[in-house]
Parts: structure tokens; C-alpha cells; sequence
């Protein structure tokens, strides 16, 4: 089942468990077993060799997802200790590999690299919470809510957590109607679509957090230099800030940004190839490694600038939590671009999605449309082409912005069709699903509906700025306007990134200006004497 690189990666990792344990599967045909039931049987059997005897496998299981297969303590097995509720349905290779791994050894007695208040929250949950949640093998949102989930129910015996991979289980997801991962569902009732963080997910369900946390936020003392925004931009003002010997802040809605939503990178100077959410990691990990203090899942709502020269400016969350600092870096980064078309709003995760690479393999052989002729847009069309049966794409302009070997490449598929000049007037479906959409030639005025089951929205980005309207001065689209220090026309207030005027919206650029936008922040604080 696993190759000899991931066998010796494996029997590496599996060196940390300390505390014995089963894996108890349950297989759709043990006398006779199945094509998918021998590929559980060989990833389990090479978990037990990678193991060197800490963990054993048995194929007695009574789940009535089959194939799967439970962690299990022998204590809990015993009935001498709390049960463990954790079940892998399917195969948990691709993207989920390292989620598997990550539960083995959280099993087996290693400790998580998840912060001890988290771990205390997640211990004090009370109530009956069931987890389920649908994956696919090539989402890379998808280990984030698996690997939160399972950590859950390692900790607290009255978490249960199933993780489902979509494909294995066709069925179950056309009956539920996901046509998005990751998709999880809380005693059998939708409870979110897309990635999640463990705190996120805890914050949902411990009533009473959200005002816990404003209150601890509000108590911190004022920062010297407090970045809004966690993507390459606001991380590499926090390296370089914090290298700086002074205090430095990041609150961040999710740290990355837009990379955790990048399948690869590979014009970022000096790393040859990565991917988006490994980098996401990297740039989160440097940050701590400089003492720097990082809010996650936090929301700005209001900035509000400093009473007097050298005064604190305070940064509203969206919990209700009050942040201060002498000086503020600004790179909330950009969102997808909706249609805002009829339809859209409604058929969200129910046909209409936002990653290709995430969703496409659920619509496998099922007809599609990607809106928007740029890279982004003809990317998707050819990776979808590959999965789907047909792929209808759908651009405003007069001709494909694309670069030219995309568009070439695109053209020569034979299961797509193109359309430009076509204005997207609706998606349309039955109530519960997408089943097509509808667009206007821009010339000849005439409209078209294309019956499909998904539609890709593939037009570009929205910076995250709608807070500071009123208070720092936007451009026409929205961005912030910075000079060549990154200077905006707030005193103390700087900003960078995807969210300003700097045309070129690269990783690479992004981080520059964050570089510069911290240096500028220092600047100011060296010259500007502190109010009383």
C-alpha cells in the first residue's frame, strides 16, 4: 500500500508512540474481501510493522461504514477507561496521510503542538458531539478540520469524530447533497463547509467563549507594533518588527491568508516547489520563533485612530475585544470575488465552489462551468477537464486574459467549450442543487442556459477592507492607499500587501512590502515620542 519512502517516513514518526494501542477495521467482506477491503488491510498492516509491535490490528469491527476502521486504547477496550471515538472511513492516503499519522501518535501518548488552553478547552467540553465530516484526498482545506476533529476526540471521550473520504462513499454524499469539502455535519445536522480551525471549531460549540476570549484580548497590554492580517505580508512585518527587540502583535483571521487556498507555489525566490498550506505553516512557525505574540481567528471590525501624536491607536475585534498599539500594520489581504449574480448566494457549497482543486473530484463525470478567463479561471478549466465529463467556461471579455500557453492548452481539450463576451445573468437549480447556468452574449444579446451540476467562480480577488472605510482613505477598488513607505494617511498606521495599491499581487511582493511596511512602523516609533 505505501511506498518505501513513506514506509521509512512512517516507522520514523511511529518511534514516538509510547502508549500501545489497537486498530480495530471493519471490512465489507472479510471471508472474501473487497478490492478497497485488501488496501485497508495493507495500510494497517503496514502501520503495525512501521510500528514495531506499539500498535496491533484486528479486522473483527462492527462499524457499518465498511471499510473503516476505529483507534482504539486497551483500556477502552477493556471497558477500564474512557472509550476513544475515532474512526477513519475509507483510506486516509493523499492530503490525509499526515492527518492519520498525526492521530497515531496523539494515541499513542505524543503530545499535540496545539496550545494548552486549547487542550484544557477541548477536555472541558460537555455534551454529546458527533462528528462527521466528508473529505476528499485532494483537498487541501480538508486536513485542517481532520486533524482539529480527531485531536477532539483523542482528548474528550464525549467527542466522537468519523472522518469519511467522499470518493469511497459515493453514496452517502449524494444523498446528503455535499458538492464541497470539507463538509461536517454535528449530530447529523450540517455544522460547517470549509476549513476550520481547532479553536474555531471549540469557539462554535463552548457557549460562553467568545466573550471569555474579547476579555483576555482587551486585558493584553499595548503592543509597539500590532499587524492586522496573518499572509506572507503581515508575517514578514512581524519578523522583521520583532527582530527589532520590541512588542509585537498579529491578529489574524487565519494565519497565511490566501496561501492556505494555493494548491502550488513555485516562483517564491529560493523554494523551488511547495504548497500553499505547508507554507502557511512555515510562515506561522517563523513568526513564533520570534516571541511574537499571534491572536488567530480574530475578526477586525473598527480602527480607530490615536487620540494625540505618539497616542495609542486601538483595533476593534469582531468578538468585542479591544486591542492597543503605538503603531498598526494593516494587511488584511483579499477575498474571492462572488459573481453577485442570482443564484450564487443560495447555491453555495451546493454546486457553486471557490477551489477547484478541493471540489473538483466530487463532480467527477458530472458537467461543469468555470466563470472567469484569466490564469486562475482557465487553470481550473483544464485540472476540472480532467475529472469531469464536460466543462463550459464562461468569460466577460472579448477574449481569454490567460497566458497564451494556458489558453493553447485549454483549447486543445475536447471537452471544453468556450464562451467570451458572455455576461453570467444566473445560476439556477432545483431548490436543493445547482442544475445550470444561464448567461447573455454581450453582443448579439441573446441568452443561454447550459444545464451543468457545479459552477467554479474564478474572477479574481476583493481586499478585506470594508472596516476602515470612513477611517483610512481607499482607492476606487477598495485598497488602501500607501506611498512608497507604506504610509497611509493615518499617523502610525501603515499597511501592505494584497490589501493596498501595490499593483502585482504576488506572495513574493507581498512579503517585501510587509518587510517594508515594519521597518516604516519602527521608524515612526523611534521618532515619535511617546504621549503621556
Amino acid at each position: 500500500m505505501l511506498d518505501d519512502t513513506l514506509k521509512a517516513q512512517l516507522q520514523a514518526y511511529l518511534q514516538r508512540v509510547t502508549q500501545p494501542f489497537e486498530l480495530v477495521a471493519s471490512l465489507a467482506n472479510p471471508a472474501a474481501p473487497t478490492e478497497t477491503d485488501t488496501e485497508v488491510k495493507q495500510l494497517l498492516a503496514d502501520i503495525v510493522e512501521a510500528s514495531g509491535g506499539k500498535i496491533s490490528a484486528r479486522f473483527d469491527g462492527t462499524n457499518a461504514r465498511k471499510p473503516s476502521f476505529n483507534l482504539v486504547r486497551p483500556e477502552a477496550a477493556k471497558g477500564s477507561g474512557p472509550a476513544l471515538n475515532l474512526t477513519f472511513a475509507g483510506l486516509p492516503l493523499g492530503h490525509e496521510f499526515t492527518s492519520l499519522v498525526l492521530a497515531l501518535l496523539w494515541t499513542g501518548g505524543h503530545p499535540p503542538k496545539v496550545e494548552a488552553d486549547v487542550i484544557e478547552q477541548i477536555k472541558g467540553l460537555d455534551g454529546d458531539f458527533n462528528f462527521e465530516v466528508y473529505m476528499s484526498l485532494s483537498c487541501h482545506n480538508c486536513p485542517d478540520v481532520v486533524q482539529a476533529l480527531s485531536l477532539m476526540a483523542i482528548l474528550n471521550p464525549k467527542v466522537k469524530a468519523t472522518v469519511i473520504e467522499g470518493g469511497m462513499f459515493q453514496t452517502e454524499v449524494n444523498e446528503r447533497q455535499i458538492m464541497a469539502v470539507p463538509s461536517t455535519f454535528l449530530n447529523g445536522e450540517p455544522f460547517g463547509s470549509g476549513r476550520m480551525l481547532v479553536e474555531e471549531i471549540v469557539a462554535k460549540i463552548d457557549t460562553g467563549a467568545a466573550a471569555k476570549d474579547a476579555a483576555k484580548l482587551s486585558a493584553k497590554d499595548p503592543y509597539e507594533v500590532l499587524i492586522v492580517g496573518g499572509g506572507p505580508a503581515g508575517a514578514a512585518a512581524a519578523v522583521y518588527a520583532a527582530r527589532k527587540g520590541i512588542r509585537v502583535g498579529v491578529a489574524a483571521e487565519r494565519f497565511g491568508g490566501q496561501t492556505n487556498d494555493t494548491m502550488a507555489i513555485e516562483n517564491y525566490i529560493s523554494v523551488l516547489e511547495t504548497d500553499g498550506p505547508k507554507f502557511a505553516a512555515a510562515l506561522e512557525a517563523q513568526v513564533r520563533h520570534y516571541g511574537v505574540d499571534i491572536m488567530n481567528l480574530q475578526l477586525a471590525s473598527k480602527l480607530v485612530p490615536a487620540a494625540q501624536e505618539g497616542g495609542l491607536v486601538e483595533v476593534h475585534l469582531a468578538n468585542g475585544g479591544v486591542l492597543k498599539s503605538r503603531s498598526v500594520i494593516l494587511s488584511t489581504g483579499a477575498r474571492w470575488r462572488n459573481v453577485n449574480c442570482p443564484g450564487e448566494a443560495e447555491y453555495r457549497n451546493k454546486g457553486v465552489a471557490y477551489c477547484p482543486h478541493c471540489d473538483g473530484p466530487l463532480f467527477k463525470g458530472k458537467r461543469v462551468s468555470v466563470i472567469g478567463g484569466g490564469n486562475s479561471g482557465v487553470e481550473a478549466a483544464i485540472d476540472l477537464a480532467g475529472i469531469v465529463s464536460h466543462v463550459t467556461l464562461v468569460e466577460f471579455a472579448d477574449q481569454l486574459k490567460a497566458d497564451a500557453v494556458l489558453v493553447n492548452k485549454l483549447k486543445s481539450l475536447p471537452n471544453v467549450t468556450i464562451h467570451v463576451n458572455a455576461q453570467t445573468t444566473e445560476i439556477t437549480g432545483d431548490g436543493e442543487k445547482v442544475n445550470g447556468l444561464r448567461f447573455k452574449d454581450r453582443v448579439t444579446a441573446e441568452e443561454t442556459l447550459v444545464p451543468l451540476e457545479g459552477v467554479f467562480v474564478q474572477i479574481g480577488l476583493v481586499p478585506n477592507t470594508e472596516f476602515l472605510k470612513g477611517t483610512v482613505n481607499l482607492s476606487r477598488f477598495g485598497e488602501i492607499e500607501v506611498d512608497a513607505k507604506n504610509h497611509t494617511n493615518v499617523p502610525g498606521v501603515f499597511a501592505a500587501g494584497d490589501c493596498t495599491t501595490v499593483p502585482y499581487k504576488q506572495i513574493v511582493i507581498a512579503a517585501g512590502e510587509g518587510s517594508k511596511a515594519a521597518l516604516s512602523a519602527f521608524d515612526h516609533l523611534i521618532r515619535t515620542p511617546v504621549a503621556a
